[in-house]
C-alpha cells in the first residue's frame, strides 16, 4: 500500500515518519528528493537561474532568497512547484522499487493536497498540531522569525481542510511517548484496511 504523510510546517509529520519507518514503514521523503533535484549543475537549478537569477549564488540556490520569494506571491510559488515536482514524483517512483514485497511505503509530502499528489497514494495521513506549539517548534529548528513562520504557514493547506480531506488525522498536541501511540494506531488502521 502506498500512503501519503502530511502536515503543515511544524506539525511534526517528520517526527511520524520516523516513528513508521522505526515500525518497518518504507519513507520516501519528497523533500529530500526536491533537495537532491535542485543540487548545483541540475536541470531544476537551471531552470530556477532562467526563472530566478537574483537567488542562485556561485551556482548554488540561496533556498532562503528564494523561500521569500516563493512564499511572498503564490503565482512564484506555483511556478517553482512546476519546476521541481514532476521530478520529484518520478525520482519517488523509482524509489518505491527498493520497498520490500508488502512493505507499507510512505511518502513524505508536505503539500500532499496542495499539488494533487494525494492522487498518487491510496491512503493519507495528516498531522495536526496547535499553531503555538507549530511556531515554537519553527522557531527552535530553524532560528527564524515568527512574521515567515506564519507566512510558510498561510501558504499551506489550512489544516482543517486537509483534516476533512486525510483519511487518517494524528494530533501531535502531547509528548512523544502520546504521538508514538497515534502512530501506531494509525498504522493499525491502515493494516486493517488492506
Amino acid at each position: 500500500m502506498r500512503v501519503g504523510l502530511t502536515g503543515g510546517i511544524g506539525s511534526g509529520k517528520s517526527e511520524v515518519a520516523r516513528m513508521l519507518a522505526q515500525l518497518g514503514a518504507f519513507i520516501i521523503d519528497t523533500d529530500e528528493i526536491a533537495r537532491e533535484a535542485v543540487e548545483p549543475g541540475s536541470e531544476a537549478t537551471t531552470a530556477i537561474e532562467r526563472v530566478w537569477p537574483k537567488v542562485i549564488r556561485n551556482g548554488k540556490i540561496d533556498r532562503t532568497a528564494l523561500a521569500e520569494v516563493v512564499f511572498a506571491d503564490a503565482r512564484q510559488r506555483e511556478k517553482l512547484n512546476s519546476l521541481i515536482h514532476p521530478i520529484v514524483r518520478t525520482v519517488a517512483r523509482q524509489r518505491e522499487k527498493n520497498a520490500r514485497p508488502g512493505q507499507l511505503i510512505v511518502h513524505v509530502v508536505p503539500l500532499l493536497f496542495e499539488t494533487g499528489y494525494d492522487g498518487m497514494v491510496q491512503k493519507s495521513i495528516v498531522v495536526v498540531a496547535p499553531l503555538d506549539q507549530r511556531i515554537r517548534r519553527v522557531q527552535l529548528r530553524d532560528n527564524i522569525p515568527e512574521s515567515k513562520i506564519r507566512a510558510r504557514i498561510a501558504a499551506q493547506i489550512d489544516p482543517e481542510e486537509a483534516r476533512k480531506r486525510a483519511d487518517f488525522v494524528i494530533e501531535n498536541d502531547g509528548d512523544l511517548t502520546h504521538l508514538r501511540e497515534r502512530t501506531r494506531a494509525a498504522l493499525d488502521h491502515l493494516a486493517a484496511s488492506q
